[in-house]
């Protein structure tokens, strides 16, 4: 069975807003300025703990452990208050699954975030595998963390399909054997993808 997975934040929801409020909470307990979201949306895609190192460097300001462990709950419990699927996506997923694709996330964002997303948006009975950047030792841009997908899934990487915003999913997938996918609505710039989708309702046609 061919597999398609997927990066959250920026390629099956628009998160940013969720994550913007979180950070400018935290900001706003360090008295420090609130982000833009345009700022925040530029600064997804690593991870929770370098979302923080760069927020804090653009204010001039260190962070620290207790920052984190601030940050982390308010976001999980409020994950999906403002987010919402990018139009399209659910139906994409369901046209996937119709053709017989098997699903999967691979995200940087820390599982229990990621869990919380999912199932408060209705999507996370769609996946068979879901693994956060605390999943592994490893996650993207390191090959190690589409591959961990790979052997939960049961699947080769000439099966599979990686499809997300950032140059993370693209370098992980490349370093993994699997084709990328590069998810124009979302938030980053086409590092050099396989392939391009500039709406969700094109990729099933994309990806095949």
């Amino acid at each position: 069975m061919p597999l398609a997975i997927f990066d959250l934040d920026g390629t099956l929801v628009h998160s940013a807003p969720d994550i913007a409020a979180a950070l400018n909470r935290l900001m706003a307990r360090r008295a420090l300025p609130p982000f833009a979201l345009p700022e925040v949306q530029a600064m997804i895609g690593d991870g929770a703990r370098a979302l923080l190192a760069k927020a804090f460097a653009a204010r001039g300001a260190a962070w620290g452990e207790e920052d984190f462990g601030s940050f982390l709950p308010d976001l999980e419990a409020n994950s999906a208050v403002l987010s919402r699927p990018f139009p399209g996506i659910p139906e994409a997923l369901a046209g996937l699954a119709e053709a017989r694709w098997g699903l999967a996330v691979c995200t940087n964002k820390p599982i229990a975030a990621t869990r919380a997303l999912l199932e408060g948006l209705g999507l996370a009975g769609r996946f068979s595998v879901v693994l956060g950047g605390d999943s592994l030792s490893v996650r993207k841009p390191d090959p190690g963390h589409v591959r961990g997908v790979l052997e939960a899934a049961g699947a080769a990487p000439g099966e599979a399909v990686m499809i997300g915003d950032h140059a993370n999913d693209v370098l992980a997938a490349r370093g993994a054997g699997v084709r990328s996918v590069f998810a124009a609505w979302g938030y980053g710039a086409d590092p050099g993808a396989d392939a391009v989708a500039f709406s969700p309702a094109e990729l099933l046609q994309t990806v095949r």
